[in-house]
């Protein structure tokens, strides 16, 4: 795909610089670097060519082409050589081939001129969409005849015309053309006696090498003064380009004021260095040490946030650069112009504006967001929607309550009790029994807001302190950091934490390697980080759960979809205390215990264990129904009156289309996706975009910048991929997601970082200047914090600011075996509705792996069923469909016509799942839920028998609300669902294995 020049300055710009010759000459003359407009297959080619003009004659054309490549080893690359007509020379031969230089004989063809030298030759392996760029193996099939005519002493006589890219993407002009070592080593002796040296750089030439000097630092020299211009209020960002002449560490950028001829200030507070300096994603300060070693290159980002009062003039300050007690000093001069810019110029990314959002702390406040309420303190006992939290004097839990009735659709007055005893930590001695005698500090509040409500207690006994700092949030999130400090040596049989369930909020369970569904009898489970994404469960009922997870001071959120692997969970060493800790759940007559044990251990004097813990309060909120009713997504770029048509009423715009071209990074063609929003929304329809962080394009105009934060924003990893990724990010990374069709190759997050700053100031911008709808998230790589923010900025000034979840099944080796709703129960208050998902078996599951798994609804969601289709009988009976138009072997229309026709809303949904449903059938396989209205119903059937079956309706009719004398059961016609058929009361009912009926009852 060409690159769209019109709407990417950057781009253009490159584009023109190729075409200018360098004025500064180092030899005879200077090869330009042009762009090849895509007119050959790089694929099998590669991305770089020299073009070569043959001037002499006879059976030998000799060519030195000075290419400066960044690569390794190009002496074992194949080198193929064309005509101008594309015929390949075999007859070729070559010499002295450096990453400087090759010397490259070859046989002219007859009446030909002009050749081209491939020298990057690949061919894309593996997966379409994980591809792996394998450069082709030097090769040689020259005859010996013409091998003979070779005099190697002979001058050239050919002149190297250009040096192409196949497009202006693949450039590596001017950044990635290297140094000579002779060049290279002339400037180390100019600046002999220094640990390094600094070449300052502008905005848009992004330093790429760390392992080359760029031949432009050669032309240009050591150049103490950096100048540029600005505009008032805008953020300038510039570089730093350290060079170690020797290994060098706690690299430092400090300035001064910036001052203009007039007096005028630009204070050195609105100056910074990303590399070093900030704030990170949780508002926290974020401060890094760097350090580089000899011969290598550090690119050091700064910025001058330059206010919008700034006077007009030139300023003129210093930027020093301090290493290990060494500095330099690079003179900064900034002419600001009467123009004025707004919001920092983040409109224009491409200058490196938005870099600003790095250090962002947009709505981080922790604000109440709705539907939820704001928390109510009242004694030991915190209110929240829904639940109720009660605190002893040593900060646990004694009682967790919810408040949600079994169908979800109301709040009621009658608590449903968690747990059956207190929560409690229990440290066994080496004879079996507990000893500790404890003495409280009592229970003591330090923060009492709306939104977080925190405490602190502490308990002493002879040979332990244990330190208990809790909070809660408005939307059920409960954090625990509990320390244990030695008193003095104490050896313990066992440390462990109980969670005394009540047994009728324990019927189901998820995670743990226990897919969703009805809870085991007894559990045991132990760690084992290197393979497994397993550090909790949620164990619950539809209307009352708790999720848990256990933590330790040093967690760190793994890589998830597809890359747990490459970056586990860390064994937490107070809970996983070298594998021998683990989890039991055993039940008795009224609890089920969970105990999370950690196993024997000794405590010396001063030791100190960090036993963290989250928990989840669920419900987190009671179903909106009629959000399911009413929002229909048509989840693919279309025409909107082809999309209206349908019925839809929200469209998902994915990425790699025309307004979206690019994974998570849809900021480029922002104008046509603001063109297609203002239409939809004269429509009378929404639009959400695809946006995540997992994994960033390599089309961000911020990727080498970002490269420059080392392992902060891209995690480490093997390198490879597609062809772009090796030869510009060259190595340490992980290669994602790739669309062959335009060539977007993306980049894994390493995960919580800084990104997620400049990700919710993002949301914002698109919020309140492209006018987005919501987000539709594929997985998800960040925590609540982040999640939090951008429903905040998406839900800001009346915006919709809807967040549907898509996840994959999550439940296999590359993901760490854990269950999707799981990994994601901490962004369920923030999200709107769930889409899972690819690899979820709709046929072989049961009912219960149904309600956890995939429905949402002991969570307070609804959601949508995607592979093959969905089965529509199943999903009915927790009120979801398929998507259009995704599944093409399905469409759901038909049954969003019967949802019009019966008026489904409005209607009180009374799952199979709650004691208070008035439909049952005669076979436990086949299961009803029921759409209530007045003197009306719905009822949706659906067979879970492993044959075909017949059923009779168990109907209540006085809880129906019906007169079963006047009543009439009739199945309207819905296409690939059901023909149209009338039933009495005393029927059988035929259902066929794996389907159902939706039936009307009046």
């Amino acid at each position: 795909m060409k690159p769209n020049l019109k709407n990417n300055p950057i781009l253009s710009r490159i584009v023109l610089m190729y075409f200018f010759i360098i004025s500064i000459p180092l030899s005879a003359q200077q090869i330009k670097y042009t762009d090849g407009n895509d007119s050959w297959n790089p694929n099998q080619l590669g991305n770089h060519r020299a073009m070569v003009v043959f001037s002499g004659t006879g059976a030998v054309a000799k060519t030195t082409i000075e290419w400066r490549r960044r690569d390794t080893n190009p002496d074992q690359k194949r080198i193929i050589i064309q005509d101008a007509t594309g015929k390949e020379i075999t007859n070729l031969k070559t010499v002295n081939i450096t990453r400087e230089s090759g010397t490259i004989f070859f046989e002219p063809v007859s009446g030909q001129t002009t050749y081209y030298v491939y020298y990057m030759p690949y061919i894309d392996e593996g997966d379409a969409n994980y591809p792996k760029g394998v450069y082709a193996k030097a090769e040689y099939k020259a005859d010996a005849q013409w091998l003979a005519k070779i005099k190697t002493a002979v001058a050239d006589n050919t002149t190297v015309q250009e040096i192409q890219s196949v497009n202006a993407f693949n450039s590596y002009y001017p950044m990635e053309v290297i140094a000579t070592a002779a060049e290279t080593q002339d400037i180390i002796a100019k600046n002999s006696g220094s640990s390094f040296i600094v070449f300052p750089e502008d905005r848009l030439n992004s330093i790429r090498m760390k392992n080359d000097l760029p031949q432009r630092w050669i032309q240009k020299g050591v150049q103490n003064t950096f100048t540029d211009t600005a505009l008032k209020g805008e953020y300038l960002a510039f570089q730093l380009g350290v060079y170690a002449l020797q290994d060098i560490t706690n690299l430092k950028v400090t300035f001064s004021n910036l001052i203009s001829n007039n007096g005028a200030i630009i204070e050195a507070k609105y100056l910074n260095c990303i590399n070093t300096d900030g704030t990170r994603y949780d508002g926290s300060v974020f401060a890094n040490t760097v350090s580089v070693s000899k011969g290598k290159v550090q690119a050091m980002w700064c910025g001058i946030d330059i206010p919008q009062t700034t006077a007009a003039g030139t300023y003129t300050g210093k930027a020093v650069v301090n290493c290990d007690g060494k500095t330099k000093e690079i003179t900064l001069q900034i002419k600001v112009t009467n123009e004025v810019t707004q919001n920092g110029g983040i409109d224009f990314p491409e200058k490196m504006t938005r870099l600003k959002w790095l250090n962002s702390t947009l709505a981080q406040e922790n604000t109440v967001i709705a539907p939820y309420i704001p928390l109510v303190v009242k004694d030991t006992e915190i209110s929240l929607l829904g639940r109720k939290l009660v605190l002893g004097s040593n900060g646990f839990p004694t009682q967790i309550q919810t408040f949600f009735t079994p169908e979800m659709t109301s709040i009621g007055t009658k608590p449903n009790d968690i747990l059956t005893a207190p929560a409690a930590f229990h440290f066994i001695d080496a004879t079996g029994k507990e000893s500790l005698k404890w003495k409280n500090s009592g229970l003591k509040f330090l923060k009492k807001e709306a939104g977080t409500v925190s405490w602190e207690s502490s308990s002493t006994s002879q040979s332990l302190q244990m330190d208990v700092m809790g909070s809660i949030e408005f939307d059920g999130f409960v954090s625990y950091a509990v320390k244990i400090t030695a008193l003095e040596d104490a050896t313990f049989n066992d440390i462990n934490f109980h969670m005394p369930l009540q047994s009728s909020a324990s019927k189901y369970m998820m995670g743990l390697g226990q897919k969703g569904g009805d809870r085991p009898q007894t559990f045991d489970w132990k760690w084992d980080v290197a393979h497994k994404n397993q550090d909790g469960a949620w164990i619950g009922n539809v209307n009352a759960g708790l999720q848990f997870s256990l933590r330790d001071e040093k967690y760190s959120r793994p890589l998830n979809t597809n890359f747990y692997l490459q970056k586990p969970l860390l064994l937490p060493s107070s809970w996983g205390n070298e594998n021998k800790g683990g989890i039991t759940i055993t039940p008795n007559q009224k609890t089920v215990l969970v105990n999370a044990y950690s196993g024997n251990r000794t405590m010396k004097k001063g030791d100190v264990l960090y036993y963290n813990f989250n928990l989840l309060i669920t419900p987190f909120r009671k179903i909106d129904t009629d959000f399911q009713w009413n929002t229909k997504f048509y989840h693919k770029y279309s025409n909107l009156d082809t999309i209206a048509q349908t019925g839809a009423t929200v469209v998902n715009i994915h990425h790699a289309n025309a307004i979206n071209p690019y994974i998570n990074y849809p900021f480029i063609e922002f104008k046509k996706m603001k063109e297609y929003i203002d239409e939809a929304h004269q429509k009378g329809l929404k639009v959400k975009i695809y946006n995540t962080v997992r994994e960033v394009s390599n089309k961000a105009y911020e990727t080498f910048a970002l490269r420059s934060l080392g392992h902060e924003i891209y995690s480490p990893g093997k390198g490879g991929g597609f062809s772009w990724l090796q030869e510009h990010v060259g190595d340490d990374y992980i290669a994602a997601w790739f669309v062959p069709e335009i060539k977007d190759a993306a980049i894994v997050n390493s995960g919580m970082n800084r990104w997620h700053n400049y990700y919710v100031e993002g949301m914002n911008w698109l919020t309140q200047n492209v006018g987005i709808d919501g987000v539709y998230l594929d997985d998800v790589a960040f925590d609540r914090i982040t999640m939090k923010r951008i429903k905040r900025v998406l839900t800001k000034d009346g915006h919709p600011g809807i967040i549907d979840l898509h996840s994959a099944n999550q439940y296999n080796k590359s993901d760490g075996f854990n269950n999707s709703a799981n990994l994601y129960m901490e962004h369920f208050p923030y999200i709107n509705k769930l889409w899972f998902g690819e690899y979820f078996d709709y046929e072989k599951n049961n009912p219960d792996f149904f309600l956890t798994e995939v429905s949402g609804i002991p969570f307070g969601l609804m959601g949508e069923m995607l592979q093959d289709g969905g089965n529509p009988w199943r999903g009915m009976v927790y009120g979801m469909t398929n998507r259009m138009p995704w599944s093409h072997n399905a469409d759901p229309r038909p049954i969003w016509k019967l949802w019009d026709t019966f008026g489904i809303k409005g209607s009180e949904m009374i799952g199979y799942w709650s004691e208070n449903c008035p439909v049952k059938t005669t076979n436990e396989k086949v299961l009803a839920t029921v759409y209530k209205k007045n003197g009306t119903a719905l009822i949706s059937i659906a067979s879970w028998a492993d044959t075909d079956v017949k059923v009779k309706l168990n109907i209540d009719w006085k809880k129906l609300g019906i007169n079963p004398a006047k009543a009439t059961i009739t199945a309207l016609e819905v296409a690939n669902f059901q023909p149209a058929q009338t039933f009495t009361a005393k029927d059988e009912i035929p259902v066929a294995k794996g389907k159902g009926w939706l039936l009307i009852v009046k």
